[in-house]
């Protein structure tokens, strides 16, 4: 399956920009195939991974050497220096490439939040049920890494970020936009690039193509040429409507079907999970998988770690890790599902997106202490000082430095009975390696 990619790159000199588990991929597969005139690495960082007979270019201008290839192939964390448009070279991803190869085997999901969670229960109900299927993309698992295991029936579910989705001139068979937030405007500038990059899921598709999709960020008229599957919450003019009934339960309503969600038998919680689900529900529809094979996948899917992850419980407080959450609709969904919480624990590194909805909400949320820490939270805490004279409980604000005392001080006030969670708000990075690392931290320092 390997010599497919051999067009791309045959008697080419190929550069890997970035080295890390992508660029570590590629490394493997270019290696193995062998006609390439030459593959080398650039990377910021000085060589820390063997890679036997190839150049290395590190340092600051890294960069400055792209032009003196044929093909490029770019890591997604990686920021290019220059207009695309402008580089003389070819520049792919791993991403590019494979969708050129498989693209009408594709669902692509894509998302500001819930994309891993999407991606993973697709691919289990579809495995459950039996299917030919792999996962790959942005949940941390590189496409070229399954290269060898697709096959003409091979259903393929990939999570794409946005800065795989970025450069991307090619889009799956069928995707998945699942919701667009405030996010990554450190590196974007400006929300309008943020959307185009995750537009690109359905820019480049055709009208036999299908495209599910939250109501709350449609395409405008005309602009996605796909067939169209609006997916709402309460919203009975969606061709997918999630209906939630309170105690009555919660339903989806697709195709002229209602399913009903059983909430008491699953381990995902909150109403953002069972947007998810009903988007699952849907493309497994369109799969032709059945109702009870659904339900059978949907009952022993176990969610992802530091999503809304339950802990365990320490002095008589439950403890849950939502690392994952690095916007304010995510921890606004946490306190909405943790109805007992006593304690959150919000902040991180300092992105400059808008933390008024958030504030608003903390306003009138019940819950009886905020602990604020790193760059967010004092940011936080001082717009709520300067710009909301109307926030009801400002006694309810704790301010920490770092995690660690953010734990120790939720540890003092949070009463037995009820629960306490991490769910910042924001990025980890700078102070961790990612959200894991963080979750992983939080988890420590609750038990040791």
């Amino acid at each position: 399956m390997i010599e497919r990619i051999d067009p791309w790159v045959h008697n080419k000199r190929v550069l890997l920009l970035g080295f890390g588990r992508e660029g570590q991929s590629t490394w493997q597969v270019l290696k193995q195939l062998g006609t390439c005139a030459c593959v080398d690495i650039a990377d910021q960082k000085p060589a820390a991974v063997d890679a036997d007979g190839a150049r290395w270019i590190t340092g600051d201008h890294y960069q400055n050497c792209l032009d003196d290839y044929d093909v490029v192939f770019k890591s997604p964390g990686i920021v290019l220096e220059r207009p695309i448009e402008s580089y003389r070279c070819a520049i792919l991803s791993q991403a590019e490439l494979f969708f050129h190869l498989f693209r009408d085997q594709i669902i692509g999901i894509t998302g500001t939040k819930g994309k891993s969670t999407t991606t993973s229960l697709l691919y289990h109900v579809l495995k459950s049920a039996g299917q030919d299927c792999v996962v790959m993309g942005n949940i941390g698992i590189p496409a070229f890494d399954h290269l060898e295991e697709i096959g003409p029936d091979t259903r393929i579910v990939f999570e794409l970020s946005c800065h795989q989705l970025e450069y991307m001139t090619v889009s799956p068979h069928i995707g998945v936009l699942i919701n667009i937030h405030e996010e990554h405007l450190d590196h974007y500038g400006t929300m309008e690039k943020y959307v185009a990059a995750k537009h690109r899921i359905f820019r480049n598709q055709g009208s036999d193509d299908i495209l599910v999709c939250n109501v709350q960020c449609l395409p405008e008229p005309g602009e996605c040429p796909s067939r169209l599957i609006r997916v709402g919450t309460n919203c009975p003019n969606a061709d997918v409507n999630v209906d939630n009934c309170g105690e009555n339960g919660t339903f989806v309503d697709y195709g002229g079907r209602r399913y009903r969600i059983p909430e008491t038998e699953i381990r995902l919680l909150g109403q953002h999970n069972y947007f998810d689900i009903a988007v699952v529900y849907a493309v497994c529809g369109l799969l032709g998988i059945g109702e009870a094979a659904f339900t059978e996948g949907l009952k022993s899917y176990e969610p992802l770690p530091h999503r809304l992850q339950y802990l365990g419980q320490r002095d008589g407080v439950k403890y849950y890790d939502d690392s994952i959450s690095t916007i304010c609709a995510t921890t606004i969904q946490a306190l909405k599902t943790l109805t007992d919480a006593d304690t959150v624990l919000i902040g991180g590194m300092d992105r400059g997106i808008d933390y008024g909805e958030l504030i608003q909400f903390l306003s009138g949320c019940p819950v009886p202490h905020i602990v604020l820490m790193e760059a967010t939270g004092r940011r936080i805490y001082e717009e709520i000082g300067r710009d909301y004279p109307e926030f009801a409980g400002r006694d309810r604000l704790i301010l920490a430095d770092h995690l660690e005392e953010a734990v120790r001080a939720a540890r003092s006030v949070t009463r037995p009975g009820h629960s306490c969670v991490l769910s910042p708000a924001a990025a980890s990075y700078g102070i961790f390696r990612n959200f894991e690392e963080r979750g992983e931290a939080f988890s420590r320092y609750v038990f040791e």
